[in-house]
């Protein structure tokens, strides 16, 4: 994997990361400050990703303001634009999922297939704290009020998170726990308010396929707000799962299949739309038997 930077249409400087397998592109916008080794690994496909603003290797933009859903899928765009993608499929996962769904809706052009893995499309407070008989009005201040109340503690957890002992014992996954630890939380739960308070995204205008895994025991994002969203979408795959808001770390081979399944239908449509635009066969042009 590489990384460099780019900067973004708000002339923020982003820290994008990009592997190196052959294969289709697929834009992967993950949950908010993660890094990508949590991410399944897939050989088959050559992977972009980037670190959201102010997080990890990106700096924070001049205005920051600049936190909405329409700024990190300029961001987005930067990365795809940079790795030379004209449209690819993209994933979601947890908070990313709002983003990867503004992008599908404001630049169909560029997507080709949509993933929202454990994640709704906006008011992801709404669907937070999926117990049963809670309301989304009180889901959706429970969720305020408790990140609300994170970040007037960020110094404290500052403190004490950036002093919490991580086992040198090896792997990826110890090293990202160290760097996630590690953030700015005033400024990570800066970043999670906004994405949060996002609004729900009307889906009805996305027409490529698009696969959604939901969790059964996700009480993050519940599933009926993961799919709720995507249930009249005519290209629509829908799994529930036996796992939690963390299904990419639980049951990676399941996402690996059902993202190399994804690349499968996108690819099966595009080549047919190169085939209707070639022509579609009429009586002059149809062979004679």
């Amino acid at each position: 994997m590489r990384e460099h930077d780019v900067f973004s249409a708000d002339g923020t400087r982003i820290r994008l990361w990009r592997t190196e397998a052959d294969g289709p592109d697929v834009l992967l916008s993950h949950g908010l400050g993660v890094v990508p080794a949590v991410w399944p690994e897939l050989p088959s496909a050559r992977l972009h990703g980037w670190h959201h603003r102010g997080t990890l290797d990106s700096d924070r933009p001049a205005d920051p303001a600049r936190v909405q859903p329409a700024d990190h899928v300029a961001d987005a765009l930067a990365v795809l634009d940079d790795g030379g993608v004209e449209r690819c499929v993209v994933v979601g996962w947890s908070m990313g999922v709002t983003v990867a769904a503004e992008l599908a809706l404001r630049h169909p052009d560029r997507v080709t297939g949509l993933m929202l893995v454990t994640g709704a499309p906006g008011d992801a407070f709404a669907n937070a704290f999926g117990f049963p008989g809670v309301p989304e009005p009180v889901r959706r201040l429970l969720g305020v009020g408790g990140l609300t109340a994170l970040k007037a503690a960020a110094p404290l957890l500052d403190a004490v998170l950036h002093r919490v002992p991580v086992p040198d014992v090896g792997g990826p996954l110890v090293g990202s726990l160290r760097r996630y630890l590690r953030h700015d939380w005033d400024w990570y739960l800066t970043l999670a308010l906004a994405l949060g308070r996002a609004p729900r995204l009307d889906l009805a205008g996305v027409t490529c396929p698009t696969t959604v895994l939901a969790g059964r025991y996700d009480f993050l994002a519940s599933a009926d707000g993961v799919l709720g969203p995507v249930a009249a979408l005519p290209q629509a795959r829908v799994r529930v799962l036996p796992n939690t808001h963390f299904l990419p770390l639980e049951d990676p081979e399941v996402v690996v299949r059902e993202l190399e399944l994804l690349l499968d239908r996108a690819d099966a449509v595009q080549r047919a739309v190169r085939d209707d635009a070639e022509g579609p066969l009429t009586s002059r042009s149809r062979p004679r038997a």
